[in-house]
């Protein structure tokens, strides 16, 4: 299974130079449409996000994690980007349905 981090410049040189796939994107929407094109390919395991863009789409990345169990999604905070608290809690109800 293979990784692909998706966001901005400075967010994927670091994992690019570590051999990981890094897809540069400049918006919240083009970010959706990177994930949605990896969905159903069959290599992929762990997709990483750039949290200081994916936090404008959260519900829909939320939406996908609920649909798709893989690959698995994760946000990681941005290169002096603010740590944001996320409630997992609310965040497991929304894709629950609860």
């Amino acid at each position: 299974m293979r990784i692909v981090a998706i966001g901005s410049k400075p967010f994927i040189t670091g994992f690019r130079l570590s051999g990981i796939k890094g897809i540069e994107v400049d918006s919240p929407q083009s970010l959706l449409r990177e994930v949605e094109s990896l969905l159903n390919r069959g290599d992929i395991g762990l997709i990483i996000l750039d949290e200081g863009i994916s936090k404008h789409v959260r519900e829909q990345i939320d939406k996908i994690r609920a649909e798709h169990a893989t690959p698995l999604i994760y946000e990681l905070t941005s290169i002096g980007g603010k740590i944001e608290k996320i409630d997992y809690r609310n965040t497991l109800r929304r894709i629950l349905g609860v």
